[in-house]
């Protein structure tokens, strides 16, 4: 199984998705911002982007470095990446499925107010690739991301509890 935990950068993604881990038994945090990271490496470079999400290798990867990781190790993997593009979210939804692997997809949300306080606070400097982000994830909220998953309000909440909230909605069983 996939617990996806989706949602903009300042949601809490990374540090909820150890916690996450910590409560399932047998799972594995898989951070799939990784796959891009290899792409970003490929010399001469890939066709200039602002996202390697938009590098058309980079979903099926993702589906396949997934699967190869569960067929070796079974449990769950747990993966935190933001996804706010609709193609792309079901390009890997799709895949995963054409590999029967069943996917819980939960989206971390916080209030805009919330989440530029929490970019903010994360450097001196907020970062403007954390920020621009901000407007895309409220119109992928409003549009269809929302409807896609199991909505978690971290505004008021800590990792650890919303660790907690989706770890009950999964029953703790994976």
């Amino acid at each position: 199984m996939i617990v996806w935990l989706n949602g903009t950068h300042g949601a809490g993604k990374t540090t909820t998705s150890v916690f996450v881990q910590r409560l399932i038994p047998d799972s594995r945090v898989f951070d799939a911002e990784q796959v891009g990271v290899v792409l970003m490496d490929i010399r001469p470079g890939l066709p200039e982007t602002d996202n390697f999400q938009h590098w058309p290798p980079w979903r099926p990867l993702v589906v396949e470095t997934a699967r190869r990781v569960l067929d070796y190790t079974g449990g769950t993997l747990v993966i935190p990446m933001t996804v706010l593009v609709e193609q792309y979210w079901r390009e890997i939804s799709a895949g995963l499925a054409d590999h029967r692997i069943p996917v819980r997809h939960f989206v971390l949300h916080a209030d805009q107010e919330t989440l530029r306080a929490r970019i903010a606070g994360e450097h001196v400097i907020p970062s403007p690739f954390r920020l621009k982000y901000l407007e895309p994830y409220a119109e992928a909220a409003r549009t269809w991301l929302h409807a896609e998953a199991e909505v978690v309000d971290t505004t008021h909440l800590t990792q650890a509890q919303s660790a907690e909230q989706i770890a009950d909605s999964l029953g703790r069983t994976c």
